[in-house]
């Protein structure tokens, strides 16, 4: 299997990229409950790439591949010089963000506004295309953006991108708002339409689409696949991991191995944590990302205040999560 059709199954089941949320730690915390999910990093901007030269940012860990790069930009040439760093550094596909509502994208000319230049989206696209050679570069994009009407916009936004040899789109199923609202509420008030995106996988059943909005259990994510090629959960997958990851590989790619318990994922966090202090990494860096595999589990608001509150602490590591750990029943007895 290549690696655009290894990209393509794993892309049944993604986690969205998250400013500020989905970083390498992050991501290998994820990795560690599903072997199979696709994993996106944050938003890096092209400029910060090309002009910047701050290719940190590009930094992973080889165990979470399959793995995405999402890009910022606007400029064709600067987003083709960023797609071939992005591949050089053996991403498995590169990324378009045009779903970002936050004043600083904007002002960037990138994000959602590039919902009203889908010929500049194209554009962009032609020119990554042709510096990835053959990783796959997509889009993740909205339905419209303000007074827009999105039976008319998303249609042909689909029409003029793929005709840059785009064949990958993530469609997050809300309006993005650019006046009015800020970004965390362009997450939850304008109304999610998904028999609108359901309705462009027939218009256009070549192309691979994926769904993405308010989705946060491994059921819903089964109903949309009856319709859908992919589905792409955020928030979900990040505050309560281990509802949306942990049953993901048997429940979503039909993996027939057993999967880890969320006591097991968070053991074989010692490792990695240890090595990543050593490099001078804090724990609170890595911790803060585990907060909320416990959810709704006894013992989870214990294994939560130690952590928060511990591991900023001169001399934290890996017994401090341990101490958290033995918090947490492992065994959760039978009503």
């Amino acid at each position: 299997m290549n690696t655009q059709s290894i990209i393509r199954q794993a892309a049944r089941l993604s986690v969205a990229p998250m400013m500020d949320w989905s970083d390498r730690h992050c991501r290998y915390f994820h990795r560690l409950m599903s072997r199979h999910t696709l994993l996106y990093t944050e938003m890096v901007t092209a400029p910060a790439l090309v002009r910047g030269g701050a290719l940190h940012l590009l930094d992973y860990n080889t165990e979470e591949h399959p793995i995405a790069v999402q890009l910022g930009g606007s400029d064709p040439k600067e987003l083709a010089a960023a797609t071939k760093l992005c591949v050089e550094r053996g991403y498995d596909e590169v990324n378009l963000n045009v779903g970002c509502p936050s004043d600083r994208v904007q002002s960037g000319t990138f994000g959602a506004v590039l919902m009203r230049d889908p010929g500049l989206v194209a554009d962009c696209m032609a020119a990554m295309k042709d510096a990835a050679q053959d990783i796959e570069v997509t889009v993740k994009c909205r339905i419209g953006v303000d007074d827009q009407d999105p039976e008319v916009v998303l249609p042909d936004f689909l029409e003029k991108v793929s005709d840059a040899g785009v064949n990958r789109f993530t469609v997050h199923a809300r309006k993005a708002w650019l006046q009015g609202l800020s970004p965390k509420e362009n997450r939850d008030i304008p109304p999610l339409d998904y028999p609108l995106v359901h309705r462009m996988k027939e218009e256009f059943p070549h192309l691979h689409l994926s769904i993405n909005g308010g989705i946060t259990t491994l059921d819903e994510t089964r109903a949309h696949l009856d319709v859908m090629d992919g589905v792409m959960i955020g928030r979900a997958a990040y505050h309560d991991p281990a509802t949306v990851l942990l049953g993901a590989d048997q429940a979503i790619f039909g993996d027939t191995a057993p999967a880890r318990t969320a006591h097991e994922v968070v053991e074989a966090m010692y490792p990695y944590i240890e090595t990543r202090m050593a490099e001078g990494i804090r724990l609170h860096s890595i911790t803060r990302h585990m907060l909320g595999i416990f959810t709704g589990r006894p013992g989870a608001r214990k294994w939560r205040r130690i952590l928060s509150e511990g591991a900023s602490k001169p001399g934290a590591g890996v017994a401090l999560v341990a101490e958290a750990l033995s918090s947490v029943p492992e065994h959760i007895p039978a009503d």
